[in-house]
């Protein structure tokens, strides 16, 4: 009876154990994606995870647009956002929307990168004859407003079949969700998503159908002519998410999606905490929603376009996977982040005669000073 009194109590502290918090508040506020995209829906799942574990209860806001998901992180009002390129990477650069006067280059931080079998990329209705990119010429392509992303990446594709904007004929909508209704409702053929997110299935299931234009991996030319414009996408063939499976692939393209990112000013221990939560509780929420596998510790990429967060850092470091190169290109990212905030700055000192004056000055002190750094502008105007 003592041994067995002694086997359960050690069986109880050892799942006391497993069930420690690592820090974390016992309320977290996240920022996803429209409701119903694959983003939120992950971002669900994981607070699932996190309250069956550690009994910290996960908030998520959705946000229609890029600005509308940075924006609670900025302000404070959500620790982490589940975010997009647009609300990291075009955040940081301090383009398009985020060029504005009340935005500029952010210092913005990365924990995780969801790295999946999706695709990020143009899908079609099957209806409107689309088959490869090229075919996207003269059809109705959908343009988000407030959401420079998904618009910089259809730009990127149609320029891979050296097309733009002026080629097709572009229909705005509201928001991600509406740009996919547009489609499943005829007012649209093609519109920038991920595979996984409910409007893709909603529309494989609706009469329209869904066809992925191909982007063939061997056209190099076409390629460089995307990468230029935006550096964050790779070849990849895409097996998970609405008609796909690993025995009907599509050959596309793909970036990390969801980014889980924060700002520099984030207290590193929550930070710390929110990144091993993340690898703590991956087997409960890996199954939960389609994509969440891409969060798992062998699919994090630590050189992408944005830097991590030191908190994030710290962790990874723990892990041994966080090597000398990994912190050598940290550091320049963080370097970039400095010579676009020192521009800012001294463009903001000036006087200008309206917006419109100002947004030209930014875009010129902004491509001069990355170029003076020996820095790539990539992107030049907007």
């Amino acid at each position: 009876m003592r041994l067995a009194a002694l086997a359960l109590a050690g069986g109880a502290a050892l799942a006391a154990t497993a069930q420690t918090n690592p820090g974390l508040p016992a309320t977290l506020a996240w920022s996803a994606y429209d409701v119903g995209s694959g983003g939120y829906n992950q971002a669900v799942a994981i607070g699932n995870a996190l309250k069956q574990r550690y009994g910290v209860n996960l908030r998520v806001l959705p946000g229609k647009n890029d600005v509308s998901r940075t924006l609670p992180v900025r302000e404070g009002q959500v620790q982490f956002s589940a975010n997009g390129v647009g609300g990291s990477y075009l955040a940081q650069e301090g383009v398009f929307e985020f060029g504005a006067k009340t935005w500029g280059p952010q210092p913005i931080r990365g924990l995780l990168l969801n790295n999946s079998d999706q695709v990020l990329t143009v899908v079609a209705a099957k209806d409107s004859g689309i088959k490869t990119v090229a075919d996207l010429k003269g059809k109705r392509v959908a343009w988000v407003i407030g959401a420079p992303s998904l618009n910089q990446n259809i730009t990127a594709i149609l320029a891979f079949a050296n097309l733009t904007w002026n080629d097709v004929q572009r229909v705005d909508f509201g928001g991600f969700g509406a740009a996919m209704d547009g489609v499943i409702n005829g007012q649209a053929d093609a519109a920038f998503t991920s595979s996984i997110s409910g409007k893709a299935y909603q529309l494989a299931k609706s009469p329209r159908g869904i066809v992925y234009p191909t982007i063939p991996h061997a056209d190099k030319a076409g390629w460089a002519r995307m990468n230029k414009t935006a550096p964050f996408f790779f070849p990849f063939m895409g097996a998970e998410g609405a008609d796909l499976s690993k025995d009907n692939r599509v050959e596309s393209a793909t970036y990390p999606y969801p980014i889980l990112m924060t700002y520099a000013k984030q207290d590193n221990d929550t930070v710390y905490a929110m990144t091993k939560a993340m690898v703590e509780t991956y087997a409960d929420y890996k199954d939960a929603a389609p994509g969440n596998v891409g969060w798992a510790v062998d699919r994090q990429n630590f050189a992408w376009v944005i830097p991590f967060h030191d908190g994030a850092i710290r962790y990874w470091k723990e892990k041994g996977l966080w090597k000398p190169e990994h912190q050598a290109h940290n550091d320049k990212l963080v370097q970039r982040q400095q010579v676009l905030a020192d521009a800012w700055k001294a463009v903001n000192a000036g006087s200008h005669a309206d917006d419109k004056a100002f947004a030209q000055a930014w875009m010129k002190a902004r491509a001069d000073a990355l170029t003076k750094a020996g820095m790539d502008a990539v992107v030049t105007e907007w």
